[in-house]
């Protein structure tokens, strides 16, 4: 690791009075800084090019009835003169715990100006960090007398856009990240908006915000070839950044969910803003590899990581989710229309899943083909009156029903090497899950569960607040912290989106925040949704996709109508597009015995690698990954494409040198389409070396999936 102090000569070159530049070490990108009038200022190049026009910062103050008097009424958006800038180099090599790669290089050029705006007495610092891949810009606080306790009303941090841009985006929402990706040019957002709202049910809370607010990781496309991604990252303690669009003008600005009284971030000094990210490149595939979210955040917290392991599982989940079984044990509740509290008391409905027989036989499925673990939801007491009634007290986290003897599974689960997985539906209830957290942890650590999948569905309580909010994100953190005590890992659904955390607490291990597999159970996702959401979505961390649905037409075992709009090859391709060290078998175990040859590959395929390289991209077409199995010189290979069907040309120029492998094919077969031919596979055996090329034709909606083991 080695940081550098540079003369500003060589780091900053000096433009005109009140302005310097930093460029990246290879000095494709450069950023430069200047004072307008005393207004915070930047813009961004690439290779020359327009990347950033010329963008205002700074945040508006609210004023704190709680203050002294003329205190936190200043607004830190003008009024500046420098105080000092300092310039550094930084650069360090280091080994994530679980990851796409062994080693992440972190290389970078830095600049930090110093601002104090004489009238209020106050200073800031605006920290600039230049990658090859991008930047990162963020504000500093430090702790000063006239700059103690202040309150957010706004952000004010401009994107300025230099054209009518391709957007690749969800719409802003302060609680669902749950929409199909969509795709407009920026000057079609807000006449997208209204068909938008109406395919999702109008249930969002998108309609108190702007027809032209989008959320990030939001990936654009330029005219002349240009790729750009605007996200965040570190996002702690702080409310979670939108993007509003002003689409005249094309400059989006930072707009923050806010708490429940409208206000957007309480703050103690000193302080440090998340960083504001643009990602840039001239290749689609350089957006997929960048680790600049991952940079951007602090270095791993936790003394010992050796219990962080990388889960392969299935579990008592997408029965339910279809609708053939319930999360309940009963159609009655307890205590409202019994009048007792006990279960045993109650008649079961006869659709219960997560019972002893139920669970016993998907341990024995896990342990038959080598996998790890087994999520059961519907578990615990609670579940028949658990949504939609804003009740704070729903779930106490450590109470069975009568039908499932945590002590017994999870004694033959570890009989068997296998581990169940923990289900923590909140019900959004935050304060009562804060209280129940203890127990609940020390409960699987007296059963042996290492990871906990923990879900907010519903509106947030305390009431008012967003899923969002700087309360909330505080509250996610909270959890995870409290987790890696107790040597737990976390998978929360329906939580903040992901901004690169799992770098500093490792044991988060996996986030949902964006439309999973499930919505195939609700009506489908559009065929590109897929090779949309790793430009989008997974910038900023992994998720639990809970892909491998074989049998995609859910009526033949269940009266479910909808169907998965993949091919089945195109869910075993999902292993290695949408990067998860949390890897769900979804499908009934019944299924993948109806399609052994093809599960074979779910079985086989890595969830954590040595070394990952993105062969094809681009943005909601198609996408095309290699990755080494850690540990091993084993590659497994992956290929997803859109509604249009793809040809893939796969050269094998990553594989050692000397080496034969053994290349197993599984992709669609000639006559394969998502709509009307989704089972139609074909698998291909035969034996490979460096320098082969494999050439796969992608079914419209389709996919492919390699597997290639080293003699």
């Amino acid at each position: 690791m080695k940081r550098t102090n540079l003369l500003l000569a060589a780091l900053l070159l000096p433009l005109a009075a009140m302005a310097a530049e930093v460029k990246s070490p290879n000095g494709n990108v450069a950023v430069r800084f200047s004072l307008d009038n005393g207004k915070p200022t930047y813009e961004m190049t690439f290779k020359g090019k327009e990347v950033v026009k010329p963008s205002r910062l700074g945040l508006e103050l609210a004023k704190d009835k709680h203050a002294s008097k003329g205190m936190g009424e200043t607004d830190l958006m003008e009024g500046f003169v420098i105080k000092g800038e300092q310039a550094t180099a930084f650069d360090e090599t280091w080994e994530p715990v679980w990851g796409e790669t062994k080693t992440i290089r972190n290389r970078y050029n830095e600049l930090a100006v110093t601002l104090t705006q004489p009238a209020s007495r106050r200073d800031i610092v605006i920290r600039f960090r230049v990658y090859d891949d991008g930047m990162g810009l963020r504000y500093e606080f430090p702790q000063q007398q006239a700059l103690n306790y202040f309150v957010i009303k706004e952000e004010h941090t401009q994107f300025a856009m230099a054209g009518d841009h391709t957007a690749y985006y969800v719409p802003g929402d302060y609680d669902t990240q749950e929409y199909n990706v969509c795709t407009n040019k920026l000057s079609q957002i807000r006449a997208a908006f209204p068909e938008i709202m109406k395919a999702h049910g109008d249930n969002s809370s998108s309609t108190t915000f702007s027809p032209t607010g989008v959320q990030t990781a939001l990936q654009l496309k330029t005219a002349d070839g240009l790729y750009i991604n605007i996200h965040e990252a570190a996002c702690v303690d702080y409310a979670t950044m939108h993007l509003n669009l002003d689409d005249r003008n094309m400059v989006f600005e930072s707009w923050l969910t806010p708490g429940a009284d409208g206000n957007k971030g309480f703050i103690q000094t000193p302080f440090n803003t998340p960083w504001r990210t643009v990602m840039v490149s001239d290749d689609a595939r350089d957006m997929l590899s960048s680790n600049l979210i991952l940079n951007l955040n602090e270095p791993c917290a936790l003394d010992d990581v050796s219990w962080i392991k990388p889960v392969k599982y299935c579990g008592v989940w997408w029965e339910m989710i279809v609708g053939r079984n319930t999360w309940s044990y009963t159609d009655e509740y307890p205590s409202v229309r019994l009048g007792i509290t006990d279960y045993s008391k109650a008649k079961p409905n006869g659709k219960h899943g997560a019972t002893n027989e139920k669970v016993k036989a998907y341990i024995d499925f896990a342990a038959e083909n080598g996998l790890d673990q087994v999520l059961v939801e519907g578990w615990n007491e609670g579940w028949e009156d658990w949504f939609g009634h804003q009740k704070l007290d729903v779930f106490d986290f450590i109470t069975p029903y009568p039908d499932f003897d945590i002590r017994m599974l999870n004694d033959y689960a570890h009989a068997k090497g296998v581990k169940l997985m923990m289900h923590h539906e909140t019900s959004s209830s935050a304060l009562n899950y804060e209280r129940w957290l203890e127990p609940a942890y020390r409960l699987m650590n007296q059963y042996g569960y290492n990871a906990v999948k923990s879900g907010y569905v519903g509106d947030i309580i305390p009431r008012g607040e967003h899923h969002y909010s700087q309360l909330m994100n505080n509250h996610y953190l909270h959890c995870v912290k409290e987790a890696a005590k107790h040597r737990i890992m976390v998978n929360a659904h329906e939580a903040t989106r992901p901004t690169g955390l799992c770098r500093t607490y490792p044991n988060l291990i996996g986030n949902e925040s964006a439309r999973g597999t499930e919505y195939e159970a609700f009506g489908g996702s559009n065929p590109d949704h897929t090779v949309l959401l790793p430009f989008t979505r997974l910038q900023g961390g992994p998720m639990d996709y809970t892909p491998g649905i074989l049998e995609t037409q859910l009526s033949v075992w269940s009266d479910n109508p909808s169907w998965v709009r993949t091919t089945l090859c195109g869910q075993l391709a999902l292993y290695l597009t949408m990067y998860s060290p949390l890897q769900m078998a979804a499908d009934l175990p019944e299924n993948y015995r109806k399609y052994a040859d093809a599960f074979q590959f779910i079985k086989d395929v890595a969830v954590d690698w040595d070394d990952s390289k993105y062969l094809e991209a681009e943005p909601g077409d198609y996408i095309t990954v290699a990755r080494k199995a850690k540990g091993t010189d084993n590659w497994f290979v992956g290929g997803k494409c859109d509604e249009n069907g793809h040809k893939s040309v796969v050269r094998l120029d990553f594989l050692d040198r000397g080496k034969k492998y053994e290349c197993t094919i599984y992709a669609d077969a000639k006559d394969a389409h998502y709509e009307k031919n989704p089972k139609a596979y074909t698998i291909t055996r035969k034996t490979v070396k460096k320098g082969d090329v494999l050439k796969l034709s992608l079914a419209p909606g389709g996919g492919f999936a390699v597997s290639l083991f080293a003699k």
